[in-house]
């Protein structure tokens, strides 16, 4: 009887055992790697088809670019995601975001299967755009486009900086990369401009940027409204510019080889796609961007990828033993490189001291900085402030910063300092050129860097500010709306804080801004009344890491008030105090709320009421937002609700002031715009004379 003989097992090297060389066998034929592709593009299918809401599109298109870019190049330890030598990956099209929760939850990071089923859901850990803070392996928050490309440029700022600080013999034990990935709509966005232009002229050759091409947007093809060659603007702004198939692997894979620390260049990888890849009938259409593919849809889908086509959020074992492969392998590199960082810190404990210096921020001592000789009985609130940070660059080494091209104007400059540039990355001073939105973007970048991105992390690192004119702040709001959205540690400068800008006319008076800020949530802005006032606004600045601030500060200069004849400028900190005046609240007849440069004119105004018998007291509220962080008593006392004669005097809009001195109380602010003139004459045109306040008050109180 002759035995029939089943199927021949191949031969298989012993030492990597049948089971790895099956799926060694089908990665080479390129069938796993498939699989692997469109579980991610399922995942994202059904995440957004129960939400009944999302961007199934991007995710479909970019998912062969992700999986190569996890699988093979990006270095990361899911348990640590906070890992200072993980490669950062920015997903700038946040919209796409299924596609980054995906890969969150394959490649083994704390979000659980439940929460890809919970996706847009209240309090769920997969909200409609990236959170930073919010979900375990967000970089950054992301969403209005051009944002995380720009923020991707402040990361790779911050990790030259830190690199080259901790380095040395041109050694450092800092080594990753930053990867984005970004679509049509953030080339699009004129952040993106700014942003590269200077990411080329600083050589940022560890920032990779893969561009997602699927030439589609809402409306439809990007050809209603874009046709310009990316590939020569990246290359006039001195980037490495590879084109590829989006969808081939191999060529993915070659592009990710070459790419970072060459030429001295940054490099952005073309990747053409088709959005919705592998859709049966919406592949390559715009109805697929915004909307979910529909369950019909995604049933043939399923069954066109050989996916069980009645399951939802379907894993394969195959697809899992896959990616446990690879994280495995990371996290065995994550122990060996980090033992190399542990080594190399023993060996230079002077490199050791510096690092734990930038990853334990230090509070600055307020009492050092208010004693400061300003040497002058009047000066700018922003010379002030050059003087004060000169100190605080001595106190924390990474505070690092610059301005839009305006630092002798905006006095940012670290005087002691070098300029951070192609040839010196130690330098502290940064040239942002006149590109104030890309800036404020930049600067949240190198917030994050270094930061964790759970809740609770530590806030170490670098501490990064950017200045410029009030006025444009209009250009850079995005980015600090941003900030204030992740509770990033920033500071922004704005000089030359209203209509006594004087000659350069209405264009250049800030008039409506102040209270444009304040409308922000989380961000702290602060207008000192004087030089102490700066200083303990400094202070405050430095040592509140919650969240953002903004400095507000005069161009002209204005008199360093007496703190032995006024209360003491700490009280800054509390955002509003009696600065001068009767306390006794059973005597009080009048209170006038003054801040910034206004705030001696009101002290002007209260020697004049007083004159007349009229008991006065002056409030000097440089920080609404800090004065609301107070208790309840704190602020009773300070601005008591049954004192019903209440003046403010801001030279701005009235905003909000109505809040503090009820529909019958006065403001002295601007009803339009500035004009070009003099100081001293719009001083007078205006009414912001001690003789017209006063006059006014007399008349609208019957003092």
């Amino acid at each position: 009887m002759i035995k029939k003989l089943g199927p021949r097992k191949p031969r298989v090297p012993f030492a990597i055992g049948y089971k790895k060389y099956v799926e060694v066998r089908m990665s080479r034929s390129g069938a796993l790697e498939q699989r692997v592709t469109n579980c991610i593009r399922l995942l994202a299918a059904d995440g957004v088809e129960k939400a009944k809401s999302g961007h199934p599109g991007m995710p479909l298109g970019a998912a062969d670019i992700a999986y190569v870019l996890w699988q093979k190049h990006l270095r990361f330890n899911p348990d640590k995601p906070d890992w200072i030598n993980r490669d950062r990956f920015i997903l700038s099209a946040g919209h796409g975001s299924m596609l980054l929760y995906s890969l969150l939850h394959l490649y083994g990071y704390d979000l659980p299967l439940d929460e890809l089923k919970n996706f847009r859901q209240l309090d769920s850990k997969t909200p409609g755009h990236p959170e930073y803070g919010h979900t375990p392996g967000v970089e950054t928050t992301t969403g209005p486009l051009g944002q995380g490309f720009a923020n991707a440029v402040g990361m790779a700022i911050a990790y030259q900086v830190l690199r080259n600080s901790l380095s040395k013999n041109g050694k450092s034990p800092i080594n990753h990369k930053i990867y984005v990935i970004a679509g049509d709509g953030d080339m699009m966005e004129g952040i993106s401009s700014e942003a590269a232009s200077i990411a080329g002229h600083l050589n940022l050759s560890n920032l990779i940027v893969i561009y997602d091409d699927n030439k589609i947007t809402i409306e439809g093809s990007t050809g209603l409204a874009f046709s310009e060659d990316v590939r020569k603007r990246f290359q006039a702004c001195n980037w490495n510019v590879v084109k590829i198939n989006g969808h081939n692997l191999k060529q993915i894979d070659n592009a990710l080889k070459g790419a970072g620390n060459k030429n001295n260049k940054p490099t952005i990888i073309i990747a053409e796609t088709k959005i919705a890849k592998g859709s049966t009938c919406l592949e390559g259409s715009c109805k697929s961007h915004g909307s979910p593919l529909g369950e019909d849809e995604i049933i043939n889908i399923k069954k066109k990828m050989k996916f069980p086509e009645c399951e939802s959020f379907c894993i394969p074992d195959d697809v899992k033993a896959h990616v446990k492969i690879r994280v495995d392998k990371l996290k065995k590199e994550y122990e060996e490189r980090n033992e190399k960082f542990e080594e190399f810190m023993d060996k230079n404990p002077e490199i050791k001291k510096r690092y734990e210096e930038y990853k334990n921020k230090k509070n600055i001592d307020i009492n050092e900085l208010l004693n400061i000789d300003f040497k002058k009985d009047k000066i700018a609130t922003r010379s002030a402030s050059g003087i004060v940070m000169q100190y605080i660059a001595k106190k924390v080494p990474g505070f690092i910063g610059g301005s839009a091209d305006l630092g002798p104007s905006n006095n940012t400059m670290l005087k002691e300092y070098p300029s951070f540039s192609k040839t010196n990355r130690n330098g502290r001073n940064l040239h942002f050129g006149i590109r104030e939105h890309a800036m404020g973007a930049i600067l949240n970048g190198m917030a994050v860097y270094g930061g964790s991105v759970l809740p609770g992390g530590h806030r170490g690192g670098l501490l990064p500010f950017g200045a410029t004119f009030l006025v444009f702040a209009d250009y850079m709001r995005p980015a600090i709306r941003m900030a204030s959205l992740m509770k990033l540690h920033v500071v922004y400068v704005f000089t030359h804080d209203s209509f006594f800008v004087g000659e350069d006319g209405p264009t250049h008076q800030p008039i409506e801004h102040l209270w444009s800020l304040r409308t922000i949530p989380n961000l702290d802005v602060v207008r000192p009344a004087d030089a102490r006032e700066t200083a303990a606004a400094w202070a405050q600045a430095v040592n509140n890491d919650e969240n953002p601030t903004a400095l507000i500060l005069t161009r002209q200069n204005i008199p360093v008030l007496d703190r032995a004849k006024y209360a003491s400028a700490e009280n800054l900190l509390k955002g509003a105090y009696i600065i001068s005046g009767e306390k006794d609240r059973d005597n009080l007849q009048l209170i006038i709320i003054a801040t910034g440069s206004e705030v001696s004119l009101a002290l002007e105004v209260q020697q004049k009421l007083q004159g007349d018998g009229v008991s006065v007291r002056v409030v000097s509220m440089p920080s609404i937002e800090l004065f609301e962080r107070q208790d309840k008593n704190y602020k009773k006392t300070v601005l008591p609700a049954d004192c019903l004669k209440k003046v403010v005097i801001e030279a701005g809009v009235a905003g909000g002031w109505y809040k503090y001195i009820g529909a019958d109380g006065l403001v002295f602010g601007m009803e339009g715009f500035g004009t070009s003139a003099p100081a001293n004459v719009l001083i007078d045109k205006f009414g912001f004379t001690s003789d017209k306040i006063y006059s006014q008050i007399k008349n609208r109180f019957d003092f």
